[in-house]
């Protein structure tokens, strides 16, 4: 399994996560299979969140990794927290926010929560879910700074955002940021559209997420990828979707000459980019789990990276 660094830390994580919003669906023994299937294929990162499952994602995993036979030292365990539920539209994996908070004593609630949920001591790296316009950074620091002298979290990072409000939270903070994580994949390329389009007029041209990737690599921060095979924001998967037929066609032709899949190189053309992304799998799906993983073995020739973009819909101006 490849490697990568995560941030500016010496801490080498595999190229491949397993996000576990989806272990809702599970019951404790078929997701200690799934732990167990990533594990011996060298994933050593597991992704989760507060509100996956409406908290019963977590309790799944923590259940599964006991019965599983893997230690917590075999994993590097994240979560994020900052968004509260809207009980009355929220239902097992279905979930959506009322509100986002920022405060203290929400988020050193949400980290005990999480941790008592996934039965560990202590998170690996702690994440901001998305930003919040009533972000006090007194407060966010005094909050992170707790959670880090308690030994309840080692690392911290954010999700969703921009240069800017990374900036603005830095600037409060004794702990350096070292995730964003972004939607980004094959069918999600905004964030490297309008740089090539610059100078352009066209609809490409437009930044929307603020030199995100180029900030990130300056900074040393891990742009974690999170639904690398879907189009849209929740639209629903490319993979074989009649949809894209170029794209599918493409993908199958390089899924061929590398004896693998179209996950595979799905996953392979997001680890080709300099940025040294890492991938988060969704799937719950031992079978998918193990193509998708494949891709981190593949490295795309440069051609191939544009022919893979050009098939998407995408152009050179």
């Amino acid at each position: 399994m490849k490697t990568i660094q995560l941030g500016s830390t010496q801490t080498r994580v595999s190229a491949v996560a397993l996000g576990i919003m989806r272990m809702v669906r599970l019951n404790t023994t078929d997701a200690a299979n799934v732990l167990n299937v990533v594990h011996d294929h060298g994933v050593n990162m597991i992704d989760a969140a507060d509100i996956y499952g409406n908290g019963q994602s977590e309790a799944t995993f923590g259940a599964a990794l006991k019965q599983s036979g893997l230690s917590r030292d075999d994993f590097f365990i994240q979560s994020k927290g900052g968004i509260v539920l809207d009980p009355e539209k929220s239902s097992g994996e279905l979930v959506f926010g009322q509100r986002y908070d920022f405060s203290k004593a929400h988020l050193i609630a949400t980290v005990d929560g999480i941790l008592k949920r996934l039965q560990v001591d202590y998170l690996d790296s702690f994440l901001l879910h998305r930003p919040d316009p009533l972000m006090d950074l007194a407060d966010v620091a005094a909050a992170f700074d707790e959670l880090q002298a308690s030994g309840k979290v080692r690392h911290f990072g954010v999700s969703n955002f921009n240069p800017m409000q990374v900036e603005l939270l830095q600037s409060a903070l004794s702990q350096k940021l070292i995730i964003n994580q972004l939607q980004f994949g094959v069918m999600h390329t905004g964030p490297i559209d309008f740089g090539l389009h610059t100078n352009m007029q066209d609809d490409r041209s437009i930044n929307h997420d603020g030199e995100i990737i180029e900030y990130s690599r300056l900074h040393h921060m891990t742009i974690q990828a999170w639904s690398p095979y879907q189009y849209g924001m929740f639209a629903g998967p490319f993979i074989d979707n009649p949809k894209f037929p170029v794209l599918n066609t493409k993908l199958q032709a390089l899924a061929d000459k590398y004896g693998v899949t179209k996950n595979a190189i799905a996953t392979a053309w997001i680890l080709r980019h300099p940025a040294q992304m890492q991938v988060i799998l969704g799937s719950m799906n031992p079978q998918h789990l193990t193509e998708s993983i494949a891709g981190a073995d593949v490295t795309l020739t440069k051609q191939e990276w544009y022919d893979v973009y050009f098939s998407a819909g995408n152009d050179l101006p």
